[in-house]
């Protein structure tokens, strides 16, 4: 699997509302009502992960996750991260 050219994740990010590139990971933070609320998203962001086989780095504190994505095997961004 290879990895995109900073063009490709340029082009990828101009898709994304709020996504930004750190070194070779792409990260999101999202904030919701309440620490339940987070819960329920993170639930849910886990199922799709499962769903596809593609797993993302996700730091939760209270009503705050962001997500973070990288292809590990490619050592940087690919278009299962987009």
């Amino acid at each position: 699997m290879e990895h995109l050219s900073i063009k490709e994740i340029h082009n990828g990010l101009e898709e994304l509302k709020g996504w930004e590139l750190t070194g070779n990971e792409i990260t999101k933070e999202f904030r919701f009502k309440d620490f339940k609320e987070a819960m329920d998203f993170v639930n849910k962001t886990a199922e799709e992960a499962e769903r596809i086989d593609h797993h993302p780095d996700m730091l939760i504190r209270y009503n705050k996750v962001t997500i973070t994505l990288t292809t590990h095997v490619a050592h940087g961004l690919t278009h299962h991260d987009f």
